[in-house]
């Protein structure tokens, strides 16, 4: 039965029932939302947020090696998003997971990471090669995302066909209620025609906050969906071409704020209050940008101050300076799998290795005579901030 109301922006209740017991299902109001946003208390976040967006754009240009900072942020990224969805994993464990090491907690919380990684570069070259962002690139990513693991038996890559819920053990005593499955499919149909709507004259952060409401209020899949609404941020961001990197990650400010995030939420579903979260929004992107700008500055601070004095140290120059770029990617670094990817000999990277030790750039971290592991702390120490578990 439809809510009565007089503002358009609430959408519907739908009553159904399963095993005799009755509950209603949300089905939202179509975008944009009607009456239309009052932009008025907008403009100022808004302003400030594309100032930020510009200073992180320009600062990673300056970098000697922007990719090296996308592998590293994108990885912080996935961290999480994944974190708040219940992973304990640290950066730490992620990359000692893809260094072939062992991480120390379990392997299905690190693959979670991982494959949240596979599934955003998976949508970056999709769409880079001319592919629409769309439901069949959604379902794609959604697939990837879910591939082994927790999740791998939640129907990965297909629109949910069954009813979900959030909070409680069954829907009638769920906190929320997404739509029933039959309408998911043309609900999502509706949300990516919205976002390519080109009459929509929206700025581009207005649009992917009102599609991320959007998106997480449908629910599409049986799992994932927090992850995947996540990563479409930067996906939209990315197409429209607000971004010309992907270098804009919104989970650190999400998990930061998490219970304002929820709240909010329900607030534009129960209440029609999208400004409110458009301005939360807004100054996620503001923070998010300025954080991720100063810790480009510390990276390149600390890289350039770290090659000078690699630089003197005389003829073992040359091949630690070839394990310090190598570090960049591999922060953690063990002498016999780094020496191959290097071409250097074992001895040659070792006295490379320990020359670092000596300047303070590398530790060794397991205190062994063999199958050591070294760590560039202080790169690592930039990394991590906001990536610490939730308790």
């Amino acid at each position: 039965m439809a809510k009565t109301t007089s503002n358009n922006r609430l959408g519907t209740y739908v009553a159904r029932s399963v095993t005799g017991e009755s509950y209603k299902a949300f089905v939202p109001a179509p975008l944009p939302p009607q009456p239309p946003l009052d932009m008025a208390g907008l403009y100022k976040p808004l302003d400030k947020a594309m100032k930020a967006l510009g200073e992180i754009d320009a600062l990673a240009k300056l970098l000697p090696d922007v990719s090296l900072f996308l592998f590293m942020y994108v990885r912080k990224e996935a961290l999480i998003s994944s974190q708040i969805e219940g992973t304990q994993s640290s950066l730490s464990d992620l990359l000692l997971f893809e260094n072939d090491e062992s991480p120390s907690v379990p392997v299905d919380d690190v693959e979670e990471v991982s494959n949240y990684i596979a599934a955003l570069n998976h949508g970056l070259d999709r769409m880079r090669k001319g592919f629409p962002l769309s439901v069949r690139l959604i379902r794609e990513m959604h697939k990837i995302l879910l591939r082994g693991g927790r999740g791998s038996n939640k129907d990965p890559g297909s629109l949910r066909r069954s009813q979900n819920w959030i909070g409680g053990i069954r829907p009638g005593k769920a906190r929320y209620v997404p739509p029933p499955p039959e309408m998911v499919a043309d609900l999502m149909s509706d949300l990516e025609k919205f976002a390519h709507d080109e009459d929509q004259k929206l700025p581009a952060l207005i649009k992917a906050a009102l599609i991320h409401v959007q998106f997480e209020t449908i629910h599409p899949f049986l799992d994932g969906n927090g992850r995947v609404g996540r990563l479409l941020i930067t996906l939209l961001l990315c197409a429209d071409g607000t971004l010309a990197l992907p270098i804009l990650y919104l989970s650190l400010h999400f998990k930061e704020h998490r219970q304002l995030y929820y709240d909010l939420l329900q607030d534009v579903r129960l209440k029609g209050e999208w400004e409110r979260w458009c301005d939360f929004f807004l100054d996620g992107v503001a923070d998010t940008a300025t954080q991720a700008a100063r810790d480009a500055k510390r990276i390149l601070d600390l890289l350039e101050r770290d090659r000078m004095r690699i630089s003197q140290i005389g003829k073992a120059a040359p091949s630690a300076l070839r394990v310090h770029d190598y570090l960049q990617k591999k922060p953690f670094l063990s002498l016999t799998k780094a020496a191959p990817e290097l071409d250097l000999s074992v001895p040659t990277t070792t006295n490379a290795v320990m020359k670092l030790v000596e300047l303070g750039i590398l530790e060794e971290k397991t205190g062994q005579a063999r199958n050591r592991l070294f760590a560039y702390t202080e790169y690592l120490d930039i990394l991590t901030v906001g990536t610490e578990p939730l308790k």
